[in-house]
């Protein structure tokens, strides 16, 4: 089965974002208690970028930055590669593995509408590996296998 990315990966998702004057130790609570790895950037209504963990660790810890003073601009990865709901789990699994990424904003005629994560992407194919497993095992050891 050919899974999309809205509805069958994310759906009805909560989006967290920054502004780009945001402080990055507001970013990094933010991130702590929602306990998420990503936000996007946000200008007005406009993706102008992404902060992940990465992010943090990289531009800010090991950079020596001081997170109450840097801001969301000074670290994020501005115009990040996005998404289309309409993209398929193998379209970003594919995406992230050749460019490096863990999580990538979906964007629906220009307005964001969520976040997919390498995790929410292999969620989605451990359920279907797991339904073909039950459906082959059926199939050679008849439809009552698996049923108690």
């Amino acid at each position: 089965m050919i899974r999309k990315i809205v509805p069958d990966v994310i759906s009805g998702q909560a989006l967290q974002k920054v502004s780009p004057q945001e402080n990055v130790r507001a970013a990094a609570k933010m991130m702590r208690d929602r306990k998420i790895a990503a936000v996007v950037v946000m200008e007005a209504d406009k993706l102008v970028g992404i902060i992940t963990e990465r992010d943090m660790t990289c531009r800010v810890i090991a950079a020596g930055l001081d997170p109450d003073t840097a801001v969301a601009r000074d670290i994020m990865t501005a115009n990040p590669d996005t998404l289309s709901p309409d993209d398929t789990a193998s379209d970003a699994l594919n995406m992230m593995r050749e460019r490096n990424y863990r999580h990538l904003p979906v964007v629906k005629d220009d307005r964001v509408v969520g976040m997919v994560s390498v995790r929410d992407l292999y969620a989605v194919y451990k359920t279907e590996l797991e339904e073909d497993l039950k459906d082959r095992n059926a199939f050679i050891y008849g439809e009552s296998y698996g049923m108690n």
